[in-house]
């Protein structure tokens, strides 16, 4: 007998961090794959923390996160979308938006319920789904589509078992973004097929060219959408491991059942961090979003200029160009490309089959670090073309 959960056999380690255990050890290392912000949380963020732990506030929370806390994200979302929950039953403050999704598909899923992920797709998305016995089924969009989801795509993969549909945006890995008209086309299909949809907008705050709209202030897709959003990456608050859902109240008490049992309430010191982040921290919030719109603008050129087609991405901190001229597979690339130049970043396959081809590149790292990157890749890049010709 196995001790080992055929379930938990059958994953594959994540392709990020499998490929991140290469860098361990090595010296002079530009890492451009880690999507975290390179900016120190803000100093008022971490000096409320600090006083609260100075004040001796070190006890549990309340299972659904701090009532102060929650009505700061019914305040936030009612002045940035103009959206409404009750904090009470309609707010669950989480470990991060991985948990937030985590719960989130169990609360949902049946055994053999099937959910639409579209790819490239963030690593955790498929996993979770399979772990709480639902069935993936991945839709694949192209580069030509600026890797976005569309109706014909939700359509051509929708079944009679599907019962939810996933959503990231701004995406991870690809930048990608939705205009107000894109999404309201993927909201009638989804209120056509009765779904519910998980929609992980953590990168809302760090959309570049147009304003983000929020899926659930759309016609007919407050009642069926599960909101997930964070603190990690707008707010530069990646260890403080904190996020929220907000969404149908029935749905909100089920993913409450199973956070009560697994992880009871979200770290203190983060839920008094995190009020401070919303009641004054979008000054900062902009400060960075500033500097990441400089270096996309930057990368993009730069990337497309070395003969990688790059697309440009709406927001987050990633782009996501094309190595195919290359002739490598994208893990080949990557690893000889950290081997002989010390830049490490992940390969495309990490996010999905069909993203074979790609690479996925940070820019959440200095502009100096970025141009060093350039040049090391630039170096690398001329070897192999040099190398093809016999030279």
């Amino acid at each position: 007998m196995t001790r080992i959960a055929k379930r938990v056999e059958q994953l594959a380690p994540s392709g990020i961090r499998a490929f991140f255990d290469l860098v361990l050890g090595m010296k002079d290392v530009i890492s451009l794959g880690v999507g975290e912000p390179d900016f120190v949380t803000p100093w008022h963020i971490r000096e409320k923390a600090i006083c609260s732990l100075e004040k001796g506030y070190t006890s549990y929370t309340s299972n659904k996160g701090m009532p102060e806390l929650r009505r700061q994200i019914n305040d936030f979302l009612g002045s940035r979308y103009g959206l409404s929950y009750d904090p009470e039953e309609e707010i669950l403050v989480t470990v991060g938006v991985s948990e937030g999704l985590d719960l989130a598909m169990r609360a949902i899923l049946d055994p053999g319920d099937q959910v639409l992920v579209p790819e490239p797709a963030y690593v955790s998305y498929g996993p979770v789904v399979e772990l709480a016995g639902g069935q993936v089924f991945l839709m694949k969009t192209t580069i030509e589509n600026g890797f976005k989801l569309t109706p014909k795509l939700i359509e051509d993969n929708y079944t009679g078992g599907v019962k939810a549909l996933m959503i990231n945006y701004t995406a991870n890995p690809t930048g990608t973004s939705y205009s107000r008209q894109e999404l309201e086309a993927i909201a009638r299909v989804a209120c056509k097929h009765d779904l519910l949809v998980v929609s992980d907008e953590v990168y809302d705050e760090l959309t570049y060219d147009f304003n983000h709209t929020q899926l659930a202030s759309l016609k007919g897709m407050r009642e069926r959408v599960i909101y997930l959003n964070g603190f990690s990456k707008a707010y530069a608050m990646t260890g403080f491991r904190l996020g929220w859902v907000a969404g149908p109240a029935d749905i909100i008490s089920g993913m409450t059942k199973i956070h009560q049992y697994t992880m009871l309430c979200a770290s203190i010191t983060a839920q008094i961090a995190a009020i401070e982040a919303l009641q004054t921290g979008l000054k900062d919030v902009q400060e960075m979003k500033r500097e990441y719109h400089r270096r996309r603008n930057f990368m993009v050129k730069a990337l497309n200029e070395l003969g990688l087609s790059c697309p440009m991405p709406q927001g987050a901190f990633y782009v996501f160009p094309s190595i195919k001229t290359t002739v490598q597979k994208s893990l080949d690339f990557a690893k000889d490309l950290l081997q002989k130049k010390k830049v490490a970043l992940v390969p495309g396959v990490a996010f999905g089959k069909s993203c074979e081809g790609f690479i996925r590149i940070s820019y959440a790292s200095s502009y100096d670090n970025l141009k060093e990157a350039v040049s090391r890749m630039k170096e690398y890049l001329d070897g192999k073309a040099l190398a093809r010709y016999g030279f």
